[in-house]
């Protein structure tokens, strides 16, 4: 099982941006599809919630509604990479950031096997 590990959190003001990147460790990573989760303060990361998602080839990506028109998704196979490019950020925003990857059947692969999930990046919005 390959390695995810995100990047570019931090801590910005009301109507900011930042750029999270989620880098994999191995190429089979292209095969899979990729999600951003959030983890609020004070909830389980299994109850984090959905932020936005991409594909195995990159053509498809679906945002949860608070996130559309503000954030933007897309990954870079042959740099076995996806970033998530986000602006006007508030406070609401304020979370640990995760990605995660499962297999897309789409790419010809068996959905098997367990999500992989980063670490997690802090993003943090001040007033």
């Amino acid at each position: 099982q390959f390695q995810l590990v995100e990047s570019g959190g931090g801590s910005v003001q009301t109507g900011g941006s930042l750029r999270l990147s989620c880098v994999a460790s191995e190429r089979s990573f292209s095969t899979y599809r990729v999600n951003w989760f959030r983890q609020a303060p004070g909830k389980e990361r299994d109850r984090s919630d959905f932020v936005a998602g991409v594909n195995w080839s990159g053509d498809r990506t679906y945002y949860a509604d608070s996130m559309k028109g503000r954030f933007t998704i897309s990954r870079d196979n042959a740099k076995k990479t996806v970033v998530l490019q986000m602006m006007s950020l508030g406070p609401e925003d304020t979370a640990v950031y995760y990605c995660t990857a499962d297999p897309d059947p789409a790419a010809g692969v068996p959905a098997v096997g367990p999500r992989v999930w980063g670490q997690g990046t802090q993003v943090t919005v001040s007033s």
